[in-house]
């Protein structure tokens, strides 16, 4: 079996599950706040490319494995949002600024944390290069499903 690489790095906070999409007419959006949650997450996972923190390999294994995702949310206060309001935001944001599919997430853990002067939220990428889902199930490779 493969070592596990992970990877840790921190993200601004994302908007609150309410503040994260608006109504244009009778069409629902994206918010201005969304969408620059979106461009920060872009901006800082290219600067974590250009320090090397997140290599061209870890990239790779991440997209040709199974992925964990570990996020620890540190809010103003410990009652006004839902821990789970700003998991698909900050997933997909992430995993759509590295170019991965974030059907590749197996695992995820969340942490509601306190930091009123320092809002924000810990990342922490695994890359799981093994994934049993049961024993009923086997996972075939893109080639043997193409070939089918």
């Amino acid at each position: 079996m493969s070592e596990i690489q992970r990877v840790r790095f921190t993200l601004p906070l994302p908007p609150s599950i309410n503040d994260q999409y608006t109504q244009v007419g009778k069409k629902r959006v994206l918010s201005k706040d969304h969408l620059q949650f979106k461009r920060q997450v872009r901006r800082k996972v290219h600067t974590l490319r250009v320090d090397e923190v997140l290599t061209d390999p870890f990239i790779a294994a991440l997209s040709q494995g199974w992925i964990g995702l570990f996020l620890d949310f540190y809010f103003e206060t410990p009652l006004r949002r839902d821990l789970d309001g700003g998991l698909k935001i900050t997933q997909d944001a992430l995993l759509e600024a590295l170019g991965i599919n974030d059907n590749r997430v197996v695992d995820i853990h969340l942490v509601k944390r306190i930091a009123p002067n320092n809002p924000r939220v810990e990342v922490e990428l695994e890359v799981i290069p093994e994934w049993q889902f049961d024993d009923e199930y086997v996972v075939l490779n893109e080639h043997e499903v193409d070939s089918k």
